[in-house]
């Protein structure tokens, strides 16, 4: 077998905007992690989750990000979708914790991203 390797330059990310996201398992561990009363996991489980939960969210921001680009600058849901991407770079901005508060945290901004996407991708005849 040959050590060779390809490097991959992609720095308008299309090769990441052709690719869809897998929403399914992560919106079932936003669902479970919102649904937590107590679940007394170990610190480094609750950071291994926010991480996880962290780049998922970074992921959804930037599918967000690029649907909103193609929109008029004067759009509403243009607007309201740059007010979101704000609020999630200032949350992601935030250390992580080992606690389930802060992968709550994370999972309810995974949700909030999701909601926008889905009503910029709605009005969007274009979008997969």
């Amino acid at each position: 077998m040959s050590g060779t390797r390809t490097v991959l330059y992609d720095p308008q990310g299309l090769i990441e905007a052709e690719l869809p996201l897998d929403r399914a398992p992560h919106e079932a561990l936003v669902t479970a992690a919102l649904a937590w009363t107590d679940p007394q996991l170990q610190p480094r489980d609750y950071e291994q989750i926010a991480l996880q939960l962290t780049g998922y969210a970074r992921a959804v921001a930037a599918d967000v990000q690029r649907h909103a680009l193609t929109l008029p600058k004067n759009n509403g849901r243009r607007a309201l979708a740059e007010v979101v991407l704000r609020e999630a770079e200032g949350r992601l901005s935030v250390p992580l914790e080992g606690t389930a508060r802060c992968v709550q945290n994370r999972a309810q901004l995974v949700r909030a991203l999701y909601a926008r996407l889905d009503r910029l991708t709605a009005a969007d005849p274009t979008a997969p």
